[in-house]
């Protein structure tokens, strides 16, 4: 019996549910931490997050320094571009690909990263957004996601933190 608990498809099943329970789990806790606490806790790109995060614990997009290093400095561009320069369909681009330069050039690249300068030219939210949701956001995930990997997970995250 032992031995179908093993086999590929079996194994492939358990890898998935466990990245989706990761996933739920770590956005519905801050869900509530966001209802608690009436600020916000949560943006769209942090769903993209949960796949690397979850999915792909040891690839270097998901470390920590690439998750929130990444978000924190595109939000960034974002905010920059929005307050000095008007929002038009050249700027939309000009800082989404600003921000994906930066986190080449820091070694920071986190693919859902690149939506934050859209979300925030979009958006228009004020310069507190880079703490709350983007750092506050996402330092919670990584510690999240420490702890639901080596207790849930039982592996190794981070692979390095730095």
């Amino acid at each position: 019996m032992l031995h179908l608990l093993r086999h590929p498809s079996i194994t492939s099943l358990r890898a998935a549910l466990l990245a989706g329970a990761g996933a739920m789990f770590c956005i519905s806790s801050l869900a509530l931490l966001q209802h608690w606490q009436h600020s916000l806790l949560i943006m769209a790109p942090f769903g993209a997050t949960m796949v690397i995060l979850f999915a792909l614990p040891d690839s270097p997009l998901a470390q920590p320094r690439n998750i929130i290093g990444g978000h924190l400095l595109t939000t960034l561009i974002g905010l920059l571009m929005l307050h000095y320069a008007e929002v038009s369909p050249l700027t939309l681009g000009l800082a989404t690909g600003l921000g994906v330069s930066l986190m080449v050039l820091t070694n920071t690249l986190h693919p859902p990263a690149g939506a934050n300068p859209l979300l925030v030219m979009l958006t228009v939210p004020e310069w507190g957004f880079l703490l709350t949701p983007v750092l506050s956001g996402a330092v919670l995930i990584v510690l999240f996601g420490v702890i639901y990997h080596r207790m849930i997970n039982r592996r190794a995250y981070p692979l390095r933190w730095f």
